[in-house]
């Protein structure tokens, strides 16, 4: 690995959504949803895009870090959530934020892996540049827009939201990824437009995805231990996808890593996808949890299927 979190920053939208909100559309109730899920609000936009997210996420970023606009040299954004097929989300915030027309901008959709996913794009491309350039990694998702509310087991799930990081080079640091796919599932997805005009829709098989999605996790993290050569009594803070207590629970217990170094926050955002892991490093960092020299595992899985783990070094 080459590259240090230097600053962070989250966005999310006003409107909160609770879970009483549900109660009168659908078949559920709050204990149902808390006690399946951990989830107890999520936000959605009212007249936001995802760019519109991304941007202000990256303020925050920004500005924390006093980061000269000129010095950044790539807006990378993870997102399945885009504003437009084309232009990119990552070129709309490059316009919005007045960033050099001399830099890389694009979008990568790896769904709820996709901020590791870009990581380790960002990790190779720090490589050829210089110790005092930049990218901004942005997780930004609008997935109020793709539900369907009659899909009572998947409607609850998501909330809209955004965090963003600013790396630079540091040579010497942790170094493996640890990512995958499996194209042949459609357990998961968000299944696109028919020649009848339909609207792309979130959808999850729930059962499979959890059987997934728990295996994965644990796997992910025995393989990113192992191969950064650690103990787990090394990690000071495990940060997984935000998409179900249970399987963070689950993943805690079988990993064997003591349940005070997993980070949750769940209950107050639902799953925002690729923006889950970082509003989470910008609330931890807004906590003062993070201290330089501190390991830090963060593991996302997903969609496609998809997933991805990595250690850093705060």
């Amino acid at each position: 690995m080459s590259f240090e979190v230097v600053s962070t920053g989250r966005y999310v939208p006003e409107k909160v959504v609770t879970n009483e909100d549900f109660v009168s559309k659908i078949d559920t109730t709050d204990e149902w949803i808390v006690s399946r899920t951990g989830i107890e609000c999520r936000r959605y936009v009212e007249n936001q895009t995802t760019a519109d997210l991304g941007v202000l996420a990256a303020q925050k970023a920004i500005e924390k870090g006093n980061i000269p606009k000129e010095k950044i040299k790539a807006v990378i954004v993870a997102t399945f959530t885009p504003d437009y097929l084309t232009p990119s989300v990552a070129c709309l915030i490059q316009q919005q934020l007045q960033l050099p027309e001399d830099i890389l901008s694009l979008d990568i959709n790896g769904a709820c892996s996709g901020f590791i996913y870009g990581m380790m794009l960002c990790d190779s491309l720090l490589t050829s540049f210089s110790e005092d350039e930049y990218i901004l990694l942005i997780g930004t998702e609008v997935i109020s827009k793709l539900l369907n509310f009659e899909d009572r087991g998947t409607c609850i799930l998501f909330g809209d939201g955004a965090g963003a990081v600013i790396l630079k080079k540091r040579e010497g640091a942790l170094g493996y990824f640890s990512v995958g796919s499996r194209g042949t599932s459609k357990e998961l997805g968000c299944f696109g437009v028919d020649g009848n005009g339909s609207k792309p829709q979130v959808y999850m098989n729930g059962k499979e995805v959890f059987r997934f999605a728990t295996a994965t996790i644990v796997q992910c993290i025995e393989d990113v231990i192992e191969k950064n050569r650690v103990q787990k009594e090394e990690i000071d803070y495990v940060v997984c996808h935000q998409a179900n207590k249970r399987i963070i629970d689950y993943a805690q217990k079988k990993s064997k890593i003591s349940s005070e170094k997993f980070y949750v926050n769940i209950a107050e955002y639902g799953n925002t996808s690729s923006a889950s892991i970082p509003i989470a490093l910008d609330e931890m960092a807004e906590k003062n949890l993070l201290q330089r020299g501190m390991k830090v595992l963060m593991v996302g899985f997903g969609g496609g299927l998809t997933w991805g783990g990595t250690l850093i070094e705060w």
